[in-house]
């Protein structure tokens, strides 16, 4: 039995889905739901904030942090895996290992995110209970409601025809389909032997690569601001995951044609309307 906790959200939604064709017995509670107190056989934490964080910074630690300890508390579970994140390595790190330190400085809004995670992780693997953690890179698919980077990049370049880029063409980040994140999550859930897992791509895209194929695709014209900065996050290593479970991600330039085709069909023709 798998419980999914923030089952509305795009990560708790999609990893529904996939239990069920699956056919995993699974429970599934939305964010707003009471947890308080429950039993969960194998629970997954997808309970969390992402682009907003910065306008929402109480509901953010209350995500990230204390509804977590009401299920750490209160619940009867056989094992819990923590969604976190690989926005909490450093930029300069040559390369992003579960076993590499962080560092934050709380005088840094956007570092909001990162220490709130970070306590969540700390809480969950010295509670004295069966817990896991896994970072999650930047996580695409169809979901064109989010203001996250890349959905908002194709709806921008379905609808206006026209992207402004606040970070430069040689910035890169590391993106993972979701497919590959709720297929990942169950295996890591059920029969993960370590205690933190990366689960990314473990290839950093440019943004110039990114927007050279959305251009192609939707004719649309593209801009970098001239003062945007290049903000290039290390490469993540996903060794963990291909060794133990034999992961084989998608690469998301291979993936762009289906997004955009995607948006297209449902969020541009819906926006339109």
């Amino acid at each position: 039995m798998i419980t999914v906790l923030g089952a509305s959200g795009f990560i708790g939604s999609n990893l529904v889905k996939r239990l069920e064709e699956l056919g995993i017995p699974f429970n599934a509670h939305g964010r707003e739901q009471a947890i308080s107190s429950g039993t969960g056989g194998d629970v997954i934490y997808c309970i969390g904030l992402t682009s907003d964080f910065r306008s929402r910074p109480f509901d953010t630690v209350r995500a990230h942090v204390c509804k977590l300890l009401d299920v750490l508390q209160g619940w009867e579970f056989d094992s819990l895996l923590y969604l976190s994140s690989t926005r909490l390595y450093r930029t300069d790190m040559p390369e992003a290992r579960e076993e590499d330190p962080f560092q934050f400085n709380s005088l840094n809004p956007s570092d909001l995110y990162n220490i709130s995670k970070a306590m969540g992780e700390s809480v969950s693997l010295t509670c004295g209970k069966k817990t896991r953690v896994v970072r999650l890179s930047n996580v695409y698919g169809n979901d064109f409601t989010s203001e996250n980077f890349l959905p908002s990049v194709i709806k921008d370049a379905v609808l206006k025809k026209r992207v402004i880029l606040q970070t430069s063409a040689d910035s890169t980040k590391d993106y993972v389909n979701i497919r590959d994140v709720v297929d990942g999550l169950i295996n890591i859930a059920t029969k993960g032997q370590h205690k933190i897992y990366n689960l990314a791509s473990g290839v950093n895209v440019p943004n110039q690569q990114l927007m050279d194929r959305i251009s192609l695709l939707t004719n649309c014209r593209v801009e970098f601001d001239q003062k945007a900065p290049t903000i290039n996050f290390p490469p993540i290593n996903i060794d963990r995951m291909l060794t133990e479970f034999d992961f084989r991600p998608s690469n998301v330039l291979a993936d762009i044609t289906t997004l955009v085709e995607s948006y297209g069909r449902r969020g541009g023709l819906s926006d339109q309307n």
